[in-house]
C-alpha cells in the first residue's frame, strides 16, 4: 500500500462524535486543503513517480496559481490564456523540483511535454532520460505517446529505436512503435517492430495487440498502393 492509501485510510486527527465534532471541524475546515497537500508532497517524496499523487498535485497547485493570477490582475486582458500560462508554470516548477530525484521519470514525462513545442530539443532530451529511468518500460511508452500526440512519429521512432527492450518492456512501448511506423508509413519498420513484439513474455497481452497491429498495416499498406 502507497503513501498515498495509506493517508486516505487513515482517520482524520482529533476525530469528534456529535455537535461537538462538527464545530471543531467547521473551525478547522481551512487546514484540511493544507494537510491534503502535505500528503501528496509526502507520497512523491517517497515515490516521484505516483501519478495518482502527482496528478493531485499538479491539480493543486494549477489551481492555486490560476487563482493568484485572476486576483492579481482582474483588469487585465486575455486573463484566461494568462491565467493558463501561470497554471503551466507551477505544474513545471513542481515538476522541475522532483526531477531532481535520479529515480524521477514521470516529472521529467512533463516537463518534456510543456517543453515540446518551444525547445524540442530540450524536450526530447528530458524524454529519453525519463525512458532511461524506468527499467519497466512504462516511461518510454509514455514518452512515445506524448511525441504521438504531438504528430512528432519521426522523433518516436528514433526515441523508441535507441531505448526499446522488446523482452523487458511494457507492451505499450512496442505498440506505440509500431504504431508510429505505421503513422509516418514506414510498414517494412512496422513489421519488424511488430515481430520484435511478439518476443516479450507475456503473450496473453501480446496477442490481441498483434492482431490490431497487424491489422493496422494491412489497412495502411491498403492504402498506399
Amino acid at each position: 500500500m502507497g503513501l498515498l492509501d495509506r493517508w486516505r485510510r487513515r482517520p482524520a486527527q482529533g476525530t469528534r462524535t456529535g455537535e461537538a465534532g462538527r464545530r471543531r471541524r467547521r473551525r478547522n475546515a481551512p487546514v484540511a486543503p493544507v494537510l491534503g497537500e502535505t500528503a501528496l508532497r509526502e507520497a512523491l517524496h517517497d515515490d516521484p513517480n505516483d501519478a495518482e499523487a502527482f496528478d493531485a498535485m499538479a491539480e493543486t497547485v494549477r489551481t492555486r496559481a490560476a487563482e493568484a493570477h485572476v486576483a492579481d490582475h482582474p483588469a487585465e486582458g486575455h486573463e484566461a490564456e494568462d491565467a493558463r500560462r501561470a497554471a503551466d508554470n507551477a505544474v513545471w516548477a513542481l515538476a522541475e523540483e522532483l526531477a531532481q530525484s535520479p529515480r524521477a521519470w514521470r516529472p521529467l514525462l512533463v516537463l518534456g511535454r510543456l517543453s515540446l513545442h518551444d525547445d524540442r530539443e530540450a524536450a526530447l532530451r528530458r524524454l529519453g532520460i525519463a525512458a532511461e529511468r524506468d527499467p519497466s518500460g512504462t516511461g518510454l511508452a509514455e514518452a512515445l505517446g506524448i511525441l504521438r500526440d504531438a504528430g512528432m512519429n519521426d522523433e518516436a521512432l528514433s526515441l523508441g529505436v535507441g531505448h526499446w527492450r522488446p523482452r523487458e518492456h511494457d507492451v505499450e512501448a512496442g505498440r506505440h512503435l509500431v504504431a508510429a511506423a505505421i503513422d509516418s508509413g514506414r510498414l517494412a519498420e512496422a513489421r519488424r517492430h511488430l515481430k520484435a513484439l511478439g518476443e516479450h513474455p507475456d503473450q496473453g497481452r501480446v496477442a490481441p495487440l498483434r492482431a490490431e497491429l497487424e491489422e493496422a498495416i494491412a489497412r495502411a499498406d491498403r492504402a498506399h498502393r
